[in-house]
């Protein structure tokens, strides 16, 4: 296959790169930025289809890789901009891959719209606007591909690793807390987790079965108060994490919210209800089953700098 992989610089973009050249697959990357490795520049997030036509010409298949940042605040309403970085570069992507005759696709989301479909009446799309766009951008962008070119959606929870010299985006802050003298402390519930390296290896398999399916990724599923031990043991500093108790979680959540709304601002995920799912076991049937440590140790790195 020739696949088109766009955000291929990114933490996952580049490991889908590496997975595909190593099963014998050409790659053609593309990005914002100048970056080595890099085949093109274009800032697909205000790409027009007449623009990403020609990159996508002569591909059979193409990986949307890109990342948002769904705890931005943002001044009121979120809605539109959300839409713009998520929904719209995806319709209009996998439209001119569809006129291009592409015949596969592959989009990393989130696994929000796992947990939505499992359980509705935590009504997800309704209160936090990060995950109606997950689901519109799945649903539309499936629409403009069309029956010829299935698109799969990995819903993707918490991904540990580095990839083209990128870290995930929460890395920062809990790796100065891990190396730091404060307490550590965690509230009950937990999360999936993955590694960018195994994203990529489904996400192949998916390009290479043309799958279209809904695909939840998981290597294990952690406590906060496992996730946060690990972390520390990785950074070299191993100590005791203590809990914090669900009420103090929820009253430090909504007070971030009643701040926000007084900034008239929000974020993709709503503080105001975000403690229903950071106390709630967002847990997933492991699909690889293998150990979390050397992805941990790769984003966690021990001899890094405080």
């Amino acid at each position: 296959m020739r696949i088109l992989v766009v955000g291929g610089s990114g933490l996952i973009g580049a490991h889908v790169v590496d997975v595909l050249r190593e099963r014998g697959h050409a790659a053609t990357t593309v990005a914002r930025t100048a970056q080595p490795g890099v085949d093109h520049l274009l800032d697909v997030g205000s790409a027009s289809i007449d623009d990403l036509r020609p990159l996508l010409a002569g591909h059979d298949g193409v990986v949307y890789a890109t990342r948002t940042d769904e705890q931005r605040p943002l001044p009121k309403p979120i809605y539109p901009e959300f839409r713009r970085d998520n929904v719209d570069p995806v319709v209009r992507l996998f439209t001119a891959a569809r006129l291009e005759g592409l015949t596969r696709g592959v989009v990393m989301g989130s696994y929000y719209t796992y947990f939505d479909r499992l359980h509705p009446q935590w009504r997800l799309p309704e209160r936090h606007t990060y995950i109606r766009c997950r689901l519109e951008q799945a649903r539309e962008g499936r629409a403009a591909a069309g029956a010829g070119l299935p698109v799969a959606v990995l819903e993707l929870p918490f991904v540990f690793g580095r990839g083209g010299g990128r870290l995930p985006n929460w890395a920062g802050p809990l790796d100065r807390w891990a190396r730091s003298r404060t307490p550590l402390v965690a509230p009950t519930g937990g999360s999936a987790a993955t590694s960018a390296r195994n994203v990529a290896e489904v996400a192949v398999e998916a390009l290479e079965q043309a799958s279209g399916a809904d695909i939840p990724v998981a290597d294990e599923n952690l406590s906060w108060h496992d996730m946060i031990a690990r972390i520390a043991e990785a950074v070299g500093r191993p100590r005791r994490v203590s809990r914090l108790p669900a009420g103090v979680a929820r009253a430090a959540l909504r007070l971030g919210g009643a701040m926000q709304a007084l900034g008239r601002k929000e974020s993709g995920v709503n503080p105001s209800y975000v403690a229903d799912l950071l106390l709630a076991d967002l847990f997933i049937e492991p699909t690889t089953g293998r150990s979390l440590d050397a992805a941990l140790r790769e984003t966690f790195p021990e001899n890094a700098a405080a």
